[in-house]
């Protein structure tokens, strides 16, 4: 891969990272109900997910998502239900101070975190869609595919990180601030909510 066509692929991943979507809902969550340094393993999560995406798309598997209607449907309709099961699971979760709740010794196990965040990610055809649709404008297909997916998937992971990471940060500090059960009450149904219009939203995507 040329170092201009990089340059041109790595504008073009903090777009795809910055623009708002369930990853930025879960990085933000995470924050809130976590803190950053608990929260950041949501956000390792949401990079593998994204390396599963590429991986999916390199081995030729997204190429039958896109083409198949099946295939895609069932995809699609996976990330929908767990994005709206997430949604009314954090609309139902108990108005715990956020602080008590990351000293507490009932925690969200680390590895459910980055499950959780990795499944975000990882079923939602519309990132291998856009993968497909993307990536192959800046790959050479006269020369070695593998390295320039490595390259590709640690440009994406790399964005990504940042960002996600800047969005659970901003989340975290409100931390100390959220004492009242009502603000929790309203925050937990607000990122809830978030979740299921993602959900929503991904019900109305099409190949």
């Amino acid at each position: 891969m040329l170092l201009s066509t990089w340059l041109a692929f790595f504008a073009a991943s903090w777009a795809i990272s910055i623009s708002p979507g369930a990853g930025a809902v879960a990085a933000m969550s995470a924050g809130l109900n976590h803190g950053f340094r608990r929260g950041f393993f949501t956000i390792f999560g949401l990079i593998l997910g994204i390396w599963t995406q590429v991986t999916v798309v390199g081995a030729g598997l997204g190429a039958l998502v896109a083409a198949s209607s099946t295939a895609f449907s069932v995809v699609k309709w996976l990330g929908v239900a767990y994005l709206i099961w997430l949604g009314i699971s954090q609309w139902r979760a108990p108005a715990r101070p956020l602080v008590a709740q990351t000293e507490g010794a009932v925690q969200v196990t680390r590895r459910s975190m980055v499950l959780r965040a990795w499944m975000i990610n990882t079923v939602n055809p519309k990132g291998t869609v856009f993968l497909l649709a993307v990536v192959p404008q800046f790959m050479t297909l006269s020369q070695p595919l593998l390295p320039q997916y490595l390259i590709i998937g640690a440009t994406l992971a790399f964005t990504d990180l940042v960002v996600m990471a800047g969005y659970s940060a901003l989340a975290a500090r409100v931390l100390g601030a959220l004492k009242s059960p009502a603000h929790i009450r309203a925050l937990n149904r607000t990122f809830g909510s978030l979740f299921v219009m993602a959900g929503s939203l991904l019900a109305l995507f099409k190949r």
